[in-house]
C-alpha cells in the first residue's frame, strides 16, 4: 500500500492553523516578503552574473527571463500548495500528500542540495565580496589561502564557514530576531542595486551588445541554467508556513510579490552590467558588480558600496536559506524518516537549536573545500528536480482531493504545472552531463538511506499499526 500523508493529518499534526508545533507566528506579509527577497538575492546575482554571461553572452537578459518563467509556473504550484498545507515541510510535505513517503523522503533529499548545498555555495561567494570590500576600505585582501577552497587558488574558505556560524547564532535566537535582521538586510541589498544601475547605465553602449547571441540557442540554455540559481530560495518562502500570521493568504502572496520584484531587478542588473563593461570582460570576474562601479566612477568608493552590499545580500541568504533548511528536517523529524533530534524545539527561544545547529556544522564543511561551480550545478539540478515534483503534485492533489480548501488556484491548469515540468526538465538538460551523474549517485544514497532507516522508523506506519491493533 502507498504511505500517503493527507493535507488535513498534515495541517493537524503541525498546527499549522494554530500555533505550529511550539514555533510561533511572528511574521506579518512584509516581513515574508522581505525573508523571500532575503533568501533569493545573492551570490547568484552578485557572484553568479558572470558565468551565466560567459555561457550565454549579452543574450543572459533572455536567459534571465527563460529562468524566470520556469520559477512563475513553478511558483503557481508552490503558492497553490502552500495556501493548502501551511506547513513547515515546503515540498517534501507537499510531496507526502500527493505522491506518497518514499517520493516525500526523496524530495526532502533534494531539499539538502537547494537549501543546505545552497548555503555552502552562497557562502563561498561572500568571501569573494568580503575581500572586494576590505580591499576598498583598508587596502588588503584575505590570502587566497584562507579565503579561497582547493581548486581556486586556496587551502581553506575562512569567511564562508564564519558568515554560516553566525547565521546559525541569530537564527537560534528566534525567528523574530531572524526576521527583522533579513527584513533590514532585503531593504538595503534592493538599495545597492539599484544604485548599481543608476551609475552603471550612465556608461552604457549599445557597442556591448554585439553579437548579442554568440553562443545560439545553446549559450541561451546553460546560461538560463546556470541564472537559475540566482532564483533559488523562493519556495523557502513556504517553509514559513507555521511561523507567519494568516499564511493561506499570506505565503502565496509573498511568493508572487517576491518573484515579480526579483525577476524585474535581475533583468535591470544584467542589462545595466553589459551595457557598461563588454560580456567578455564580465565573464572573467567573479565580483563584476564592484569592477563596473569601479570603472565608471574612476575609484574603488562606488565598488566599495557595491561590496558592502553584496556582504549583506548573501549574509541575508545564508541567514535565509538556513531556516528553510532546518524546518524541512524539523517536519521530516515529526514524520520518524529522520532522527528525532531534529524535531525538538527550544521552548526558551521557540527555535530548533540543536537542529540548526547540526546543520551549520555540517554545511560548513563544503562551503570551506569546494570550488562555487560544482556546487551551483549540483544545487540547481537537485532544485530544478524538487520543483518538477511539486507541479505534478498540484495535479495528483487536485485529482485525489478535489475539495481541499485552496486559497490560491494554479491559473490555467493543468497547462500551467504542465508547462512548469516541461521547462525544468529542460533547464536540467542544460546542467550537463556531469552534473547528472553527481545527481544519480546522490539520488541512489537518498534512496539507500530511505531504505535502511527512513522506511523502517516512519511514524506513519506506526500509527496505521496501533490504529489496526486497537480496533
Amino acid at each position: 500500500m502507498q504511505r500517503i500523508k493527507s493535507p488535513d493529518q498534515l495541517v493537524a499534526e503541525s498546527g499549522a492553523d494554530l500555533e505550529g508545533h511550539g514555533l510561533k507566528r511572528t511574521m506579518g506579509l512584509f516581513q515574508l516578503v522581505c525573508f523571500g527577497v532575503g533568501a533569493i538575492v545573492g551570490t547568484g546575482i552578485f557572484v553568479g552574473l558572470s558565468d551565466s554571461v560567459a555561457e550565454a553572452g549579452p543574450v543572459v537578459v533572455v536567459s534571465f527571463v527563460l529562468a524566470a518563467i520556469t520559477c512563475v509556473f513553478t511558483a503557481f504550484s508552490f503558492a497553490e500548495l502552500g495556501g493548502a498545507i501551511p506547513v513547515s515541510g515546503s515540498s517534501y510535505s507537499f510531496a507526502y500528500a500527493a505522491l506518497g513517503e518514499r517520493v516525500a523522503f526523496l524530495t526532502g533529499w533534494c531539499l539538502l542540495l537547494e537549501y543546505g548545498v545552497s548555503v555552502s555555495a552562497v557562502a563561498v561567494g561572500w568571501g569573494q565580496y568580503l575581500n572586494e570590500l576590505l580591499h576598498s576600505l583598508v587596502g588588503w585582501r584575505l590570502p587566497a589561502a584562507l579565503s579561497s577552497p582547493p581548486g581556486d587558488g586556496g587551502v581553506v574558505n575562512i569567511p564562508a564557514v564564519v558568515v554560516i556560524l553566525l547565521a546559525a547564532l541569530l537564527l537560534v535566537r528566534g525567528v523574530r530576531e531572524s526576521a527583522r535582521a533579513t527584513a533590514v538586510m532585503a531593504v538595503v541589498k534592493i538599495a545597492v542595486l539599484i544604485l548599481f544601475c543608476a551609475i552603471a547605465f550612465t556608461a552604457f553602449t549599445s557597442d556591448n551588445l554585439s553579437p548579442f547571441a554568440p553562443h545560439g540557442l545553446a549559450g541561451i540554455t546553460s546560461g538560463a541554467s546556470l541564472a537559475f540559481f540566482s532564483y533559488i530560495g523562493f519556495d523557502a518562502i513556504t517553509t514559513a508556513g507555521e511561523e507567519v500570521k494568516d499564511p493561506r493568504r499570506n505565503v502565496p502572496l509573498a511568493i508572487m510579490v517576491c518573484l515579480g520584484i526579483v525577476t524585474l531587478l535581475y533583468c535591470l542588473v544584467a542589462i545595466a552590467a553589459i551595457g557598461a563593461m563588454s560580456a567578455a570582460d564580465v565573464a572573467s570576474q567573479p565580483a563584476a558588480l564592484s569592477l563596473i562601479v569601479n570603472r565608471v566612477t574612476d575609484s574603488t568608493l562606488g565598488g566599495g558600496v557595491i561590496a558592502f552590499g553584496a556582504v549583506v545580500a548573501i549574509a541575508s541568504v545564508v541567514l535565509a536559506v538556513m531556516y528553510g533548511q532546518t524546518r524541512v528536517l524539523m517536519s521530516m523529524s515529526r514524520d520518524g524518516l529522520v532522527p528525532r533530534v531534529f524535531e525538538h524545539v527550544s521552548p526558551k527561544t521557540s527555535t530548533p537549536v540543536a537542529n540548526t545547529w547540526i546543520v551549520a556544522a555540517v554545511f560548513a564543511v563544503p562551503a570551506a573545500v569546494v570550488p562555487l561551480d560544482v556546487v551551483i550545478n549540483l544545487t540547481t539540478i537537485g532544485t530544478l528536480a524538487v520543483m518538477a515534483v511539486v507541479n505534478v503534485a498540484v495535479v495528483a492533489l487536485r485529482r485525489r482531493n478535489p475539495d481541499l480548501r485552496r486559497s490560491f488556484r494554479v491559473p490555467l491548469y493543468p497547462v500551467s504545472p504542465v508547462l512548469g515540468v516541461a521547462f525544468c526538465l529542460y533547464l536540467m538538460y542544460g546542467t550537463g552531463w556531469t552534473t547528472w551523474v553527481r545527481f544519480a549517485v546522490f539520488l541512489a544514497a537518498g534512496a539507500l538511506v530511505y531504505a535502511l532507516y527512513g522506511r523502517r522508523h516512519s511514524r506513519l506506519v506506526s500509527t496505521r499499526e496501533q490504529a489496526a491493533r486497537e480496533v
